[in-house]
């Protein structure tokens, strides 16, 4: 059995306050969580029962942990991530009926379960309001050898369109503002739907393509920072022999341990930065960068069947 669920977060005057709620059934408190709907993906799941318990839309921010404990008998993992509060306002409801939004170290103690108290621990260990790069692999395109034209041209195939829409519908839970592309037909055609529905251009990114990292990766590098410092949150569509690369360096400049760093086509990995202190250039030390801090790779968009 899968779930998710969020640290629901807002910024409280310059202090941050996190909702735990009431369920009347349990009689406890806990974050807001609930099973996956048939057909959803876990982090649409994450944001509907948050939207379904508390009233308050939100924004999705980096993953915090995934819990897992056996319900008669039965193994459940929910999936945690950190969801920062838009709009909205709390109803009791047939699931809650009480929500109090309360200093981390308050809803810590008053939290009923020690799974819900690591998870909200793992969200204080980092600033709430983090950086974000959605940095996707373009979705499957035709077989190159069925393909007589440039490569750079080469189109989506039926299942690529598919991975395509459900990025659609997946990469605005993050709510990203602006989006950047290798310049390869299906790297655009990948997020182009994100774009027109946010009603942006899609930026091409050279130093992201396969031809343009390698000669010159520290460039590249750079140009990912500057996206992720310049527009707090962005999506990157690139290519398998460049993400792998990006984020093992990225891991290894932040000191965040990975073991593994795949890159199936349609899949997108969750980068969240440090932001900056002041005004921030690349000719300043690189310790003054925005530092790679959580890493959360999905490996696809289309949802269970």
């Amino acid at each position: 059995m899968k779930a998710a669920g969020a640290v629901l977060w807002r910024d409280a005057g310059g202090d941050v306050e996190v909702a735990v709620v009431h369920r009347q059934r349990y009689d406890d408190w806990s974050l807001p969580k609930g099973k996956l709907d048939p057909g959803e993906t876990i982090p649409a799941c994450a944001v509907r029962e948050v939207e379904e318990e508390t009233g308050f839309a939100c924004v999705l921010g980096r993953h915090l942990r995934q819990v897992s404990y056996s319900v008669k008998g039965a193994s459940k993992t929910v999936d945690y991530y950190s969801a920062q509060a838009v709009s909205g306002t709390f109803a009791a409801n047939d699931e809650v009926d009480e929500l109090r939004w309360l200093p981390v170290a308050e809803a810590s103690g008053l939290l009923t379960y020690e799974p819900d108290r690591e998870v909200l621990a793992e969200f204080d260990r980092l600033p709430a309001d983090l950086l974000l790069v959605l940095l996707v692999r373009h979705a499957k395109a035709g077989k190159r050898s069925e393909w007589n034209g440039d490569d750079d041209l080469r189109p989506l195939s039926d299942a690529g369109w598919r991975q395509a829409t459900a990025l659609r519908s997946l990469l605005p839970l993050w709510s990203p503002t602006r989006v950047h592309t290798a310049p390869r037909v299906r790297c655009a055609d990948t997020v182009r739907g994100v774009a027109e529905d946010l009603a942006v251009d899609v930026v091409e990114e050279h130093r992201l393509s396969e031809e343009g990292y390698w000669p010159d990766p520290d460039a590249g590098l750079v140009r990912l920072l500057e996206v992720a410092a310049d527009e707090g949150r962005a999506v990157v569509s690139s290519q398998g022999g460049v993400i792998p690369a990006v984020v093992r360096t990225l891991a290894e400049m932040g000191g965040l341990r990975l073991d593994e760093f795949p890159s199936k086509k349609g899949s997108t990995w969750v980068l969240a930065f440090t932001r900056p202190f002041g005004t921030w250039s690349t000719s300043d030390s690189p310790s003054r960068w925005p530092t790679l801090v959580s890493a959360h790779y999905l490996p696809t968009a289309l949802p269970r069947p």
